[in-house]
């Protein structure tokens, strides 16, 4: 009887054990680099929003990302439209589902709705060279251009007449949608819609991205 009491007593001891080492264990590593970066401002320019169409906008981002030694396939966050048969897109489409990190791996939201709820933020919202892009932000270089081009309305959706004919056309008559990458109007105005990153007010016009506070610049996601 007392043999088998010892018996039992180091068993619950071992099962305790047991249980503990595993409480304590790491979870497994799936071989994912959860915060690798997957956005960026791009840090070329286009005077005019003829940009070649979305595919020539996801080549530009290509190249840079590529240039930086950034891993993944890249995309323009862009809408178009449905123009001459072709079938419009949302940017939120184009992006994945996050979460979202910029190049120096901090994070700008867990998912895409959460995305489409922050303000625009010039330390967040960086180029793939990790630079901020010049704006309203106190100490900024002289020359404002986070006009940000996007065709895109508050929901991460297309903005119909305001996508440059779908990223085709340098036409004065057109139009196209932009945010602003500080989240800031003049004098620092942080309320909307100056706020916003992706949708703030329309340009100047698709012949020159320069009035207003543009240069061009569009978004790049890695999905």
């Amino acid at each position: 009887m007392r043999f088998l009491v010892h018996a039992l007593a180091g068993f619950v001891s071992l099962s305790v054990v047991a249980c503990s080492d595993d409480e304590t264990k790491p979870p497994a590593d799936d071989g994912k680099d959860h915060d690798q970066p997957n956005f960026f401002v791009s840090s070329d320019t286009s005077p005019t929003g003829d940009l070649g169409g979305l595919d020539g906008a996801d080549a530009r981002c290509q190249a840079l990302a590529d240039a930086a030694d950034l891993d993944g396939t890249w995309q323009a966050y862009l809408s178009t439209e449905p123009l001459d048969g072709a079938t419009g897109v949302d940017a939120r489409d184009r992006i994945g589902d996050g979460p979202f990190y910029n190049v120096k791996r901090e994070k700008l939201a867990d998912d895409v709705d959460a995305l489409h709820e922050i303000h625009g933020d010039a330390e967040l919202f960086i180029t793939e060279g990790g630079d901020k892009i010049p704006g309203q932000w106190e100490g900024s270089p002289a020359g404002v251009v986070h006009d940000i081009l996007t065709g895109t309305g508050p929901d991460g959706r297309v903005l119909a007449g305001k996508t440059c004919a779908n990223w085709t056309s340098d036409s004065a008559e057109l139009v196209a949608q932009v945010g602003h990458s500080d989240g800031l109007g003049p004098a620092m105005n942080a309320a909307a819609p100056f706020n916003s990153w992706h949708s703030s007010h329309e340009n100047g016009g698709c012949n020159d991205t320069a009035p207003r506070g543009g240069a061009g610049h569009i978004y790049c996601f890695a999905p």
